[in-house]
């Protein structure tokens, strides 16, 4: 477990520092907000909650904790919120594997509707599609058709059973009808290794994380996930537009709360990440990182999540995925 605070000088003043209209009864009296990650330090979802909290602290006047709360695909942070306080002093930096997809792979402790509440996405990206540069595949049409002519021979890595990267990889399965081997991992650091020393041939990654590699030419990118090309990647086209219309599998991190936190303070919260996540800064940072912000109200979040585990839930029923 990790943890980091942001603040500013003269925290003992903080009161004075809040937005106008700040009231003790939606915003917790303590001054002090943890932002639990449900992933190490150093991943895009650590990366991006860190940015958040910095400029929200500089906007509030509160200590912002970052606490790293990593393992079981993030399921033991969505637990700690969805059980802990309800004062309004802990948000969740929650993402897509917990609130859409294990639900439908595995019984959980919680239920992601019922016991956590919504606040805001905060960001939502494409993976990209990369390869081992000794594969000697240039591109998405190769890729498939290596594919198709070499039924279960061809492997991709995944951060986990029930993940994003694995069910891009069920997805392309299902609508590209060939059989790409998946091989989980305990987590992007073990995946990327085994990538890197050609122990797996793809694996559908992090921009953030690929890049470096990318650049070095020791992987090649062959197509983004999303409904959009990835900027900094303008020549690689998304998997839709390569024959597979209506492919998208986004990686998302959205802030949830317990769903026992009363509404006020979740509507303050929502107000307050909104305004940084529309910050120039905070946009120029994350949009660095790959990870364009996408602020919203509650109810659009909530409907953001119930479309995504629609979405996986089939794909999950229909490919008969189950985690061991």
């Amino acid at each position: 477990m990790q943890r980091r605070e942001f603040t500013l000088l003269g925290a003992a003043s903080a009161a004075g520092l809040l937005p106008f209209g700040a009231r003790a009864q939606d915003l917790p009296a303590r001054k002090t907000l943890t932002i639990v990650v449900g992933f190490a330090a150093g991943g895009a979802a650590d990366t991006a909650a860190r940015i958040i909290g910095k400029k929200l602290a500089e906007n509030t006047g509160f200590t912002v904790v970052i606490d790293n709360k990593a393992g079981a695909g993030g399921n033991i942070a969505h637990q700690y919120t969805a059980t802990g306080p309800a004062d309004g002093s802990v948000l969740l930096f929650g993402s897509v594997g917990p609130l859409a997809i294990a639900p439908h792979l595995m019984k959980l402790p919680y239920d992601p509707v019922k016991d956590l509440a919504p606040v805001t996405m905060g960001v939502n990206f494409p993976n990209v599609l990369v390869v081992h540069a000794g594969l000697k595949i240039k591109t998405f049409a190769e890729f498939i058709d290596y594919a198709r002519k070499n039924p279960g021979k061809l492997d991709y890595a995944s951060t986990g059973a029930g993940s994003a990267s694995h069910l891009a990889g069920e997805l392309l399965n299902d609508m590209a009808k060939i059989d790409t081997l998946h091989v989980p991992y305990k987590g992007g650091a073990p995946a990327l290794q085994d990538l890197l020393g050609g122990r797996v041939a793809a694996y559908y990654s992090t921009l953030s994380t690929a890049q470096p590699h990318i650049e070095s030419g020791k992987l090649i990118p062959l197509a983004s996930t999303g409904p959009k090309r990835i900027p900094q990647l303008p020549n690689i086209p998304t998997i839709a537009e390569s024959g597979f219309p209506g492919y998208s599998a986004t990686n998302w991190y959205a802030f949830v709360a317990s769903a026992k936190v009363p509404r006020p303070v979740l509507e303050r919260w929502n107000q307050e990440l909104v305004k940084v996540l529309k910050s120039p800064e905070v946009v120029a940072e994350l949009n660095q990182h790959g990870m364009p912000p996408q602020p919203g109200t509650r109810d659009e979040l909530g409907a953001e999540i119930a479309r995504e585990s629609a979405t996986w839930g089939r794909v999950i029923r229909e490919r008969k995925i189950t985690v061991e």
